[in-house]
This record gives C-alpha cells, structure tokens and sequence, in this order.
C-alpha cells in the first residue's frame, strides 16, 4: 500500500519548507505554498541556483504573520505581516512576466543583513490579479495556473525512488556523508513505497479528495547538490552527478514528477494513493 508519508510547503520561494500533516489543496497548488519569492533590482527572480545562502532562511506561520529567521541566529528574527496592498511591481519568473506585490523596504533589509548580501532583495507576493499559467504544453486545461513554483502546482517525489539514489551512493563512495535526505529535491507530496520510481508509470492518481494529473518528470538542477540548512554546495557535485548515471532523460536529468490538481480539496499524511490511470 502506497501512503503520503510527508507534505510540505514553501512559502517564500528558495527559502526552507515547513512541514504540514494536512494541506488544503487549491488549483494552484498546497495553499501557502510558494506565494511569495525574492527579485533583484531589476525584478528577476532569485533562488538557491544561484544564492545557495537562501537556504539558510527559515520561515514559520504565525497566523497570518510570516517569522523568518536564519540559522547563524546572529540577527534577530523578523515578522512580516504580509500585504496585497503594497506596491505593484512587474517582475519576472522564468519565462513569465507578471505583477506581483512588493512587501517593503524593512523585509528587504532584513534579507541583506541576515545574508550579508551587497544586493538588496525584494520581497513580493503574487498577486491575485495577475495569475501565471502553467506551461500550455503540459497543462492538462487552458486555465491551468500556477504559484511562484518553477512551472507546476504540485511536485511528488516517492522514497524508495532516494533510497535507490542514496543506495548508489553509498555504493560509490565510502563517505556517509554523500548520503541525502528528500529536503534536496524540495518536494510537496512525499509518497512511501518500496517500488522505485513507480512514479514513472502513472499518469492521474487520487489522494484524499484530490485528483491529481502527473504531467512531466521533474528535471533537476544544482539546487540539489546545496545543503538545506546550511546552503553549502556539495564539491563532488552531487547527489546530481551520480542521478544522472540512471535518470538521465533528453529534458534533463529527472527525480519526482510535477503535478497538476484537478479539483480542490484536502489531503493529509496517511493518505493512500489510487492510481487512476497509468501511462
């Protein structure tokens, strides 16, 4: 029996997870889940792929209050009271140009401090008017959107799929510490299986309430060679160079498969996994 083991959310995009026994699921993903991310000066985007630091921010829920932190703990926490009434900004995430809501300057100082970054970042949130769609070759409706996630709504990632990864890892190399946990992949859904990548083979499933289409294998970056505590990256430049020796696809080299929900819905740890149709 395939069961949800984990499910987690990412409020601020590039910063840690928060992990959730249940989650409300909307059509744009787990709600809560990547509404907010941090943009340059000249409104791009910016993540771990290229300031691995931001891994080192934590963020907590406190209400409708967002509490960041960093692991150092040598600056003081900052509580942001989230707001859609700030300052409309044209900022741009990939290939999408959108609008989203500035948070102000005291967030953005915080983050430069706490970094010790020479930029100053901005925070924004997504804005309700301005809804970013899914990538019309893989959205399974026209209509399909999506939050501040790199492409899709939903990213599922199955544990036997990181036990056969780390398996191999330790076959090639002595050293335990090459051994990964599944934060690296940065996933929502976390399935337990003993079938690796079983993933593969499915193509709509149904968890708790939800519907979900599996549209595209997730394709990996160097964002899962970087700690995600410490936003250290790793030297010998894996787990992402041994995965490729099995997983190598001609998009990419793949972990996980992104999803799209086709209702709303909850969904919870313990939840087992239907498998409407396969591929």
């Amino acid at each position: 029996m395939i069961k949800v083991c984990h499910l987690f959310i990412y409020p601020i995009k590039a910063c840690q997870t928060i992990a959730i026994n249940e989650a409300v699921v909307t059509l744009k993903g787990l709600a809560g889940d990547r509404q907010f991310m941090w943009i340059d000066s000249t409104g791009q985007f910016v993540t771990q792929r290229t300031y691995p630091q931001l891994a080192q921010v934590q963020v907590q829920q406190l209400g409708k209050t967002l509490k960041l932190s960093v692991e150092t703990g040598e600056i003081q926490p900052f509580e942001l009271e989230p707001t859609l009434t700030g300052r409309a900004i044209p900022v741009k995430i990939w290939r999408d140009d959108t609008v989203a809501i500035d948070q102000g300057d005291q967030v953005a100082e915080w983050l430069k401090n706490a970094l010790k970054l020479e930029e100053t970042f901005r925070l924004v949130q997504q804005s309700p008017d301005y809804p970013r769609l899914v990538d019309p070759n893989y959205a399974v409706k026209s209509d399909n959107h999506v939050s501040f996630a790199d492409g899709y709504p939903c990213l599922l990632t199955n544990t036997a799929s990181l036990d056969d990864l780390n398996r191999r890892l330790a076959e090639n190399y002595s050293d335990s510490q090459q051994q990964i946990s599944m934060n690296r992949f940065r996933p929502n859904i976390v399935i337990e299986s003993d079938q690796p990548f079983i993933e593969d083979s499915w193509k709509s499933i149904l968890i708790g309430e939800v519907y979900f289409d599996l549209v595209k294998p997730c394709s990996r970056c160097i964002v899962t060679t970087t700690h995600q505590k410490s936003g250290e990256r790793n030297e010998l430049k894996e787990p992402l160079k041994t995965l490729a020796t099995f997983r190598q696809q001609p998009r990419g080299v793949m972990f996980g498969f992104n999803t799209i929900p086709r209702n709303t819905g909850k969904i919870q740890v313990g939840d087992c996994i239907e498998v409407v149709e396969t591929q």
